[in-house]
């Protein structure tokens, strides 16, 4: 008798923590439902150790890496590259691998699902972002902003946007904002 008491009680505990324990459930669950950041750590999973680009294979450099993960499980990351086997034109260009599995814009251009090239050049109108496919071939260039405020620049990261569902993938200062194209 006194075995099924103490089971029934030990049943009857259990249930009680896991009813408590629901609502924290469900706001974790509704938390995991939002876009999230991604930081280099995060990404050390996903990230290949190196990349395909015009021909040649290059190193990523997981330290210098940032993305978005969407809510719906979809990605947008770039990680910086090492391009010392390139020529001079394309290591201009070519400073990061670009990959997003869903459509977006950049500076008013849409960009489809892919891997790119991107990188950051400086002429007489100032810092322009340049997106290249995969054979090195120039798609767009759109203006980048210099941020002079941004605390703790680093090579290659990407923050949250001015607006909810826009972000900023950041060269240093330097700065292009995008957002899932709609």
């Amino acid at each position: 008798m006194k075995v099924v008491s103490r089971l029934r009680a030990s049943l009857l505990l259990l249930t009680l923590s896991l009813l408590a324990a629901a609502p924290l459930a469900i706001a974790q669950t509704a938390a995991d439902h939002a876009d999230t950041i991604l930081h280099p750590a995060d990404l050390a999973k996903i990230l290949p150790g190196s990349v395909f680009f015009r021909g040649q294979s290059a190193t990523t450099q997981g330290r210098n890496s940032g993305g978005v993960h969407y809510a719906d499980g979809f990605f947008t990351f770039a990680t910086l590259v090492d391009n010392s086997g390139y020529s001079t034109g394309i290591q201009e260009k070519y400073q990061a691998y670009f990959i997003t599995e869903v459509p977006i814009t950049i500076g008013g251009h849409a960009l489809a699902p892919g891997a790119y090239g991107t990188g950051i050049i400086k002429n007489a109108s100032g810092a322009q972002f340049v997106v290249l496919d995969i054979g090195a071939h120039d798609l767009f260039t759109t203006d980048a902003v210099s941020d002079a405020k941004f605390r703790r620049p680093t090579p290659l990261q990407v923050t949250e946007g001015e607006a909810p569902g826009k972000y900023r993938l950041y060269f240093g200062r330097n700065y292009v904002e995008f957002e899932r194209a709609k």
